[in-house]
């Protein structure tokens, strides 16, 4: 697209709620905390702003990295979604598949986790070789152990195979020569709840343990994911409107609105930290929530893009340092006030919730004296180890699904 005679370069994609969204509320985030905890954030609040957005640059240097900060709600049928386990190694077990493997290049997958989606306590075995049909079923108790085993404890590593031994010995069966491998169904569309368990349990662990460095950084990128957590078009499969013809919708939402009206409009002022009794069920009730909007977000702004004029909905814009395409402001403005405040309200509720949930967190812990420790200083290997990072980001490959190209 030209505008006044200059030729603008595509909106560079830069994380959910922007880089300068995040930055920003985590900032924020910082002054709903009591005076005991704040003395520690204040300190290092420019650590918790510039390295809000961390996890997204570590996009781009594990494959690993990007489900953690969406869940595709849709896959999974309509709330209050019973067949998605809350607890992170069920809803692995639920939806992981096992495919046999030889040297020859054959594959079969012989192992479906589908008994165990459609409300059974049982797993099959099933597959066909020089025309011998095997199958085999177990009991879910039985075949828990050995999937933790076999693919939970080793979720991260590079590879993960299991010897067709191990196969028989639990489905007492006689499989032909090669190995097994997982299939995972679960990870695709996305963790975003399960990692936030995991995640504030590491936190209240380095609240325990005095561990300050871990800390700041374990409160930082939390608050990330949390703030990930409140965007609707982060809890479907059609994340940035490219099932609905409107590719784009993602940054629009996100980074193009609060970055233009955020700071002008938006109040900060959110109160005060509470205690959250139960956590677990909050990182749940956030993307619910999330969910709620996803049909208004799509619908609104299909049909304002069908009736705004279409020379005036995209303008050139200055951004991150570059000339590029981006909705004008007036054609924003529009579409924020047809959601009706929906953008800041969810802007507010991430700030609010990430403050909480530090909080609660510290007290979890036992409210550890937060006033002793000053500006944390890095290591020579811990900052050459942020340069790698950032090194890979500007590198522009993002491992795994683009969220808004």
């Amino acid at each position: 697209m030209t505008c006044n005679g200059v030729e603008a370069r595509p909106n560079p994609p830069d994380g959910k709620w922007g880089f300068f969204g995040h930055k920003r509320i985590n900032r924020l985030a910082v002054f709903t905390l009591p005076p005991e905890m704040m003395v520690f954030y204040k300190k290092n609040i420019e650590y918790v702003t510039e390295h809000a957005v961390d996890p997204d640059k570590r996009r781009y240097a594990t494959k690993h990295e990007g489900a953690r900060h969406y869940i595709d709600l849709d896959r999974y049928g309509k709330m209050p979604f019973d067949n998605l386990p809350r607890d992170w190694n069920t809803a692995l077990m639920y939806y992981t598949d096992w495919i046999w493997k030889n040297g020859a290049g054959d594959t079969v997958r012989i192992c479906k986790a589908e008994f165990l989606r459609n409300g059974k306590d049982s797993v099959c075995l099933e597959g066909k070789w020089n025309g011998k049909k095997v199958r085999s079923v177990i009991h879910v108790a039985k075949y828990k152990p050995f999937f933790l085993r076999n693919f939970v404890y080793k979720y991260y590593d590079d590879e993960i195979v299991s010897p067709v031994d191990s196969f028989n010995a639990l489905f007492g069966i006689t499989l032909p020569p090669g190995v097994i491998e997982p299939e995972d169904h679960l990870s695709e569309h996305g963790v975003n709840p399960y990692n936030l368990t995991s995640m504030f349990a590491k936190l209240v662990t380095a609240f325990k343990e005095r561990d300050h460095k871990q800390i700041l950084k374990l409160s930082t990128e939390f608050g990330h994911y949390v703030g990930d957590a409140h965007v609707p078009l982060h809890t479907c499969s059609n994340y940035n409107g490219q099932l609905t013809g409107q590719d784009g919708i993602h940054g629009f939402w996100e980074s193009r609105i609060p970055e233009l009206f955020a700071d002008l409009e938006y109040d900060a002022l959110v109160g005060s930290a509470v205690y959250i009794k139960k956590p677990n069920e909050y990182f749940w009730k956030i993307v619910f929530d999330s969910h709620a909007f996803v049909d208004s977000v799509l619908t609104i702004e299909k049909r304002l893009s069908q009736t705004y004029p279409t020379d005036q909905q995209y303008c050139q814009a200055e951004r991150l340092g570059l000339v590029v395409r981006a909705q004008c402001p007036e054609y924003a403005k529009e579409y924020e006030v047809q959601m009706d405040g929906m953008i800041e309200d969810r802007w507010r509720a991430s700030i609010h919730t990430i403050g909480s949930l530090w909080y609660t967190a510290w007290v979890d812990a036992g409210q550890p004296d937060m006033s002793k420790p000053g500006v944390i200083e890095w290591t020579d290997a811990e900052k050459k180890a942020m340069e790698e990072e950032e090194k890979k980001y500007r590198a522009g490959k993002i491992k795994g699904r683009p969220h808004d190209d």
